[in-house]
């Protein structure tokens, strides 16, 4: 679920769109995976995390799924 964007490194998933929720303007300063700053425009990084957290979580539902009729 790690992904670059805008000149970072960044994890998808509920912590970095909590995080991004909580920021008050329309772009802002954030530590990337590797704690360095990068500037951000807020709902470009959102979007991105949101469409790879569905990505994962749809490819997992898929192979839960193909598990639980195998027993």
């Amino acid at each position: 679920m790690l992904f670059a964007h805008g000149g970072g490194m960044w994890q998808a998933g509920p912590e970095l769109q909590t995080t991004l929720l909580t920021c008050p303007d329309h772009e802002a300063v954030l530590l990337d995976l590797y704690q360095n700053p990068v500037r951000i425009v807020v709902t470009e990084l959102m979007q991105e995390s949101q469409l790879r957290w569905q990505e994962q979580m749809t490819a997992w539902l898929v192979e839960w799924d193909k598990l639980r009729r195998q027993r």
